[in-house]
């Protein structure tokens, strides 16, 4: 099997939108909150030795667990891009690592398997899975990533739902199959990033709450706790 780096690295896709990750066996498995996968809305194709695994969408912070220690590849889709590629519903991945043979035809996958376990560089074989299944996925809802877009900048739900058109239950229909959670669950994901970002560039707790849409710093390490299990000082050390 191939070396990778010796930590975890990323790099923009082909496929719009899309980010290759690698993360090697000994990061994975790192403790603490080192080893955490934080949610983000997002939903991966992932491959590790032998296996191809859809990563579905997290409510809660995810940790490999015995057995799962790498080295991993992943393809990182933006919210809502993954379902139109399998044809199955987010919510029906909600918070699952799933074969990707029980979702696309066995034999199909053991043949991609191999030809990935065999790849010089698995990552980049893995990304051109991916590029082909989008080729033959009907084109992206514009109206689901209107609604991403929206809620990442900071828009409430409501006024979400004005802007793309539609009323709040058929808002929470739709997000359910393509994000796989609500809008506002997913609004609360994507305000956890976004203060995540700030506290990791070097601004101050208090100010990234208030910039990232929260009550107060309060508010904001009572949200990190719920969604991270951990608390916001030691996400950030990690």
């Amino acid at each position: 099997m191939p070396a990778m780096s010796a930590a975890y690295a990323e790099r923009p896709s082909r496929l719009p939108g899309a980010v290759v990750w690698t993360k090697p066996a000994a990061v994975c498995g790192d403790s603490g909150a080192a080893g955490l996968v934080l949610p983000d809305g997002c939903m991966d194709l992932i491959w590790t030795g032998g296996r191809l695994l859809v990563a579905g969408p997290d409510t809660c912070a995810f940790r490999p667990g015995p057995g799962q220690g790498g080295p991993w590849a992943g393809v990182r889709l933006r919210p809502g891009a993954m379902p139109a590629l399998l044809g199955v519903p987010a919510c029906e991945l909600r918070d699952q690592r799933v074969d990707l043979a029980a979702l696309r035809p066995a034999a199909e996958v053991s043949r991609l398997i191999g030809r990935i376990d065999t790849a010089p560089d698995p990552a980049a074989a893995l990304e051109d899975l991916a590029l082909h299944l989008a080729a033959e996925a009907p084109p992206e809802d514009g109206l689901v990533r209107a609604v991403a877009s929206a809620l990442a900048a900071g828009r409430g739900v409501a006024a979400t739902a004005e802007t793309v058109g539609l009323g709040a239950r058929q808002l929470h229909r739709r997000s359910l199959a393509a994000f796989g959670y609500g809008p506002k669950t997913l609004a609360r994901i994507l305000r956890l990033q976004r203060a995540l970002a700030l506290a990791r560039s070097g601004v101050p707790l208090a100010e990234t709450a208030a910039r990232a849409g929260y009550a107060d710093q309060a508010h904001l390490a009572r949200d990190v706790r719920e969604l991270a299990g951990t608390p916001v000082t030691s996400l950030l050390r990690a």
